[in-house]
C-alpha cells in the first residue's frame, strides 16, 4: 500500500486519530465517514494506493460545484481543527484479500503515528437477538483495551458491548495468528460451508481490521450497528455521533447548514435518485 500525497498538500502529526469505515450491509459505515468528512470540513490530503481493492472511479462526493476533482477507491481526509483522520473507502477489497489488505492499512496506521484507530462497521438485524425498543438505536461496541472487548470509557458513554466477541474463538484465533509476527499456531479460517453462527461476526472486514491493528499495538475501538439493507441514513448519523462522543468532537462545532450541526454530502442529494413525479399519484 502506498500513501500518496495530493501536490501542495501535506499531513499533520497531531491529527493522530484515524476513523475509518468497515464494508459492510447498508454501506453505513462509509456514509456515517461521509458525513463527518462533510461536517468537519476535512480536506483531502492524498489516497492510498492498494492492489487489493476493486477499482472505481467517481465525482466528487462533497463539492456543490465542479471542480475537477475525482473520487477514489480509498482516499485520506484530514481535519486539523479536531485532529482527526479519516479514511474514506470506496470500493470493496477483492475476494480473498482481506486479510492482505488489513495488514497493509494497520502498517500504514502505524508508520503514520496514529495512536487510535476508530472503526465504522454494520451488522446485520437478523443477528440481533435481544433487541431493547425502550432503548432506542443501539451503538454497539469492541475494543482492544481489554482482553474481554471492554472499555470503560464507551461504557460510560452509554455504547453495548459486543457479546459475541470471544477472544477464544477459532475464527478469532486465526486472525489473531495471522497478523502477529511470531504466531505460533498454525489455523485455519473455516470454509463458507463449515461456517457456524458464532464465526459470523469474526467472518466481517471489521473483525480483520481489528485484529491487524490490535497486532500493531495500536488503540483500536469498533463501532457497530444492526441495520438492515434500505435507507440507512440515520443509522450513519447513529454512527457519526458515536464517533463524535468518543473522540470528544462537539457537533455544534460543525460547519452546520442552516443552523444545524451537521452539513449532508452534496452526494447524498443523489443517493436514492429523484423524488417520485406527484403527478401520477
Amino acid at each position: 500500500m502506498e500513501f500518496v500525497i495530493e501536490e501542495g498538500k501535506q499531513v499533520h502529526e497531531e491529527c493522530s486519530t484515524l476513523i475509518l469505515p468497515a464494508l459492510s450491509i447498508g454501506n453505513v459505515g462509509q456514509l456515517a465517514v461521509d458525513l463527518l468528512v462533510s461536517s468537519t470540513g476535512a480536506e483531502r490530503v492524498g489516497y492510498l494506493d492498494d492492489p487489493n481493492l476493486l477499482p472505481c472511479v467517481g465525482n466528487d462526493a462533497y463539492g456543490s460545484l465542479p471542480c475537477g476533482e475525482i473520487a477514489l477507491p480509498l482516499e485520506v481526509y484530514e481535519s486539523s481543527s479536531t485532529a482527526t483522520t479519516l479514511a474514506q473507502q470506496r470500493s470493496p477489497v477483492a475476494k480473498g484479500m482481506m486479510i492482505k489488505f488489513a495488514e497493509n492499512i494497520a502498517d500504514f496506521a502505524a508508520s503514520s503515528g496514529k495512536k487510535h484507530v476508530i472503526v465504522l462497521s454494520s451488522l446485520d438485524f437478523q443477528r440481533l437477538h435481544n433487541l431493547d425498543m425502550s432503548r432506542g438505536p443501539q451503538v454497539y461496541y469492541l475494543s482492544n483495551a481489554e482482553s474481554d472487548g471492554r472499555d470503560d470509557h464507551c461504557e460510560k458513554l452509554g455504547f453495548g458491548r459486543l457479546h459475541e466477541y470471544d477472544s477464544e474463538g477459532r475464527c478469532w484465533k486465526y486472525l489473531s495468528s495471522v497478523f502477529e509476527e511470531n504466531g505460533k499456531e498454525e489455523l485455519t479460517f473455516p470454509s463458507e460451508d463449515e461456517l457456524e453462527d458464532m464465526d459470523y461476526y469474526p467472518s466481517l472486514p471489521f473483525a480483520a481490521l481489528f485484529s491487524a491493528f490490535k497486532a500493531r499495538g495500536l488503540k483500536v475501538t469498533c463501532l457497530l450497528c444492526y441495520c438492515s439493507e434500505g435507507d440507512n441514513i440515520p443509522d450513519a448519523f447513529l454512527l457519526a455521533e458515536a464517533a463524535s462522543k468518543l473522540t470528544g468532537l462537539s457537533p455544534d462545532k460543525f460547519h452546520g447548514e442552516e443552523g444545524g450541526k451537521w452539513r449532508i454530502p452534496y452526494s447524498w442529494k443523489s443517493m436514492y435518485g429523484a423524488p417520485p413525479d406527484m403527478s401520477m399519484f
